[in-house]
């Protein structure tokens, strides 16, 4: 006799199990390219003085997902702010030039440069 399949788990709510000794990777720095299927997130960490910054983790998502992903983030964002105050955005220039582009002048031999499509922040 074989066991009846389990209900779908609610929605909104998905059990998510972390793997015993799962490191966290600290991000500074993301280069978001896409091709018409897939959005390609490359998480890196960018050091002073440092002209490459080092990739910690890439996500490879597919649009929905990434739209889906987008306002996710958005109502966490505002949930933070509500909680914690406005977060400061520096004026000049976009945040994307100043959060997730490298620094000018560094990118020698052996730059990462993107697969496919556009470097973008989101949106």
């Amino acid at each position: 006799m074989t066991n009846p399949p389990s209900p779908p788990a609610p929605v909104g709510r998905m059990p998510v199990a972390v793997p015993p000794g799962f490191e966290p990777a600290y991000s500074n720095f993301a280069l978001i390219t896409h091709s018409p299927s897939e959005l390609v997130l490359d998480f890196a960490q960018l050091m002073p003085q440092v002209p490459q910054a080092r990739v910690v983790a890439r996500v490879i998502t597919t649009p929905v997902h990434a739209k889906l992903l987008l306002r996710a983030l958005a109502e966490n964002v505002s949930r933070f702010e509500a909680q914690f105050g406005p977060i400061a955005v520096p004026d000049s220039s976009t945040l994307a030039d100043q959060l997730f582009r490298p620094p000018t002048g560094g990118g020698g031999p052996g730059s990462a440069a993107p697969e496919s499509g556009t470097p973008s922040a989101g949106g």
